[in-house]
């Protein structure tokens, strides 16, 4: 399920493909994502971007993982897993010895890679599963959603919905944003979102005023007030 509160993720990865297929499923899942091919710039990404959780590559050009893991241990609190096709177990040990949090070895299946950066983000206490907006309140954990102390009732489907908004609250997604988000497609379906933005709408506006808004000709947003 999508976390109501993102983490900030830097991904440092060489090989195109898997880097964006990474950066896809975390922003997917509702973080925050910034990808570099290598790691030449990693303190000032570590100052500027302050990420919660450092997805790293051991293989790369230059500054190998190992050196970079040095670095974000001396810089920075983030929580670091290890992405790496060198699946030995003196490897592991150095990895592990030398800071990280969880090991990843490729090939790996996308969805258990993003399921160990949240479970991650939870240990560290980076992840919040609730989140209030006005007096509606979502828990991820429980999947419950109440609104001036009713339960609503949503399908599956709302309640991802939901989440999404709300780890982007106050923000604008577009259509396709969401329809990539919480069906995973790649094929437009604007009718799609709409069914489903106005069903949950409708339920959350049956205990209170408007939440979920429309903006004209690009997208929705999840917000106190009409503004």
């Amino acid at each position: 399920m999508t976390p109501v509160q993102p983490g900030r993720i830097l991904v440092i990865e060489d090989a195109e493909a898997i880097r964006v297929a990474v950066g896809s499923g975390l922003t997917t899942a509702g973080h925050e994502v910034l990808s570099r091919e290598h790691g030449q710039q990693l303190e000032r990404d570590l100052a500027q971007f302050r990420p919660d959780v450092v997805v790293l590559d051991i293989m790369l050009p230059g500054r190998d993982g190992f050196t970079l893991l040095e670095t974000v241990r001396a810089r920075s609190g983030a929580g670091v897993v290890i992405l790496t096709a060198r699946d030995g177990i003196e490897d592991r040990l150095r990895g592990l010895r030398a800071g990280s949090d969880d090991y990843v070895v490729k090939p790996f299946d996308l969805a258990e890679l993003v399921a160990r950066v949240d479970a991650l983000l939870r240990r560290m206490g980076r992840l919040q599963t609730k989140t209030t907006i006005g007096d509606l309140v979502i828990d991820v954990e429980s999947g419950a959603v109440h609104r001036g102390g009713e339960t609503i009732a949503l399908t599956l489907t709302e309640f991802k919905l939901l989440g999404y908004l709300a780890a982007h609250r106050d923000r604008v997604v577009t259509k396709a944003q969401i329809l990539t988000a919480v069906w995973g497609y790649e094929d437009y379906d604007p009718n799609l979102v709409e069914v489903n933005v106005s069903a949950v709408r409708r339920k959350l506006e049956a205990h209170g005023p408007r939440l979920l808004h429309t903006v004209r000709g690009l997208g929705y947003t999840l917000r106190v007030g009409d503004q």
